[in-house]
């Protein structure tokens, strides 16, 4: 009979839970967790809890907020005419480290995958749509992944939108710095043409 203590197997288990993290990774988490202080894991717990209970969609980008509205919406520096559609939160955070994007964005929270049972409803394509109805938005740039997913998202959203008369383009992705072009895919390749630029 192998040494277990339930308690500790549960929260290892629930470690595990998590996006990539296996086995090792969640005993780590585990164990660093019996090593807080009382004080420390409450307050671990609380953030937890915390954040669960009071973060939510912004009502009008679908961005995490603690508010009504998220604090890109709210800032009238930003250019209203593009919306830039990602999807999910972290993709924003990517985006606003850049500083150099200046438009508003809109999280689908996913992307179209009927393999895995995800179609345009269980998205916020309609939300999408709904708020591209005061001719305001003039560019809708599709940021979703370069997967089949994100690709399948991108044409699909890009048919909806064509009768809006709203310029969509894409982003350009291609070979990342540092990378050499023999590991490179096809289709990397290729997007790496189409997006070239003048030197």
């Amino acid at each position: 009979m192998g040494y277990s203590i339930p308690i500790l197997e549960t929260l290892i288990d629930e470690f595990r839970k998590m996006p990539s993290v296996g086995t090792k990774s969640a005993e780590r988490m585990a164990f660093y967790v019996l090593g807080l202080s009382d004080e420390e894991a409450r307050t671990l717990a609380g953030a937890i809890v915390g954040a669960h209970e009071k973060i939510h969609q912004c009502a009008v980008c679908r961005n995490l907020t603690e508010d009504e509205i998220c604090p890109i919406c709210q800032n009238d520096a930003r250019d209203k005419t593009t919306v830039c559609v990602v999807e999910n939160p972290r993709d924003v955070i990517a985006f606003e480290r850049t500083h150099e994007y200046k438009g508003l964005y809109h999280v689908l929270h996913g992307a179209i995958s009927p393999m895995n049972g995800v179609g345009p409803d269980d998205l916020t394509v309609k939300e999408l749509l709904a708020r591209l109805q005061d001719d305001t938005v003039n560019e809708v740039i599709m940021a979703t992944n370069p997967t089949v997913e994100g690709e399948a998202t991108a044409m699909y959203i890009g048919r909806l939108l064509k009768p809006l008369g709203i310029k969509v383009t894409r982003l350009a992705y291609g070979v990342p710095v540092g990378a050499d072009l023999e590991y490179a895919d096809e289709v990397t390749l290729t997007r790496a043409l189409e997006g070239r630029s003048l030197l």
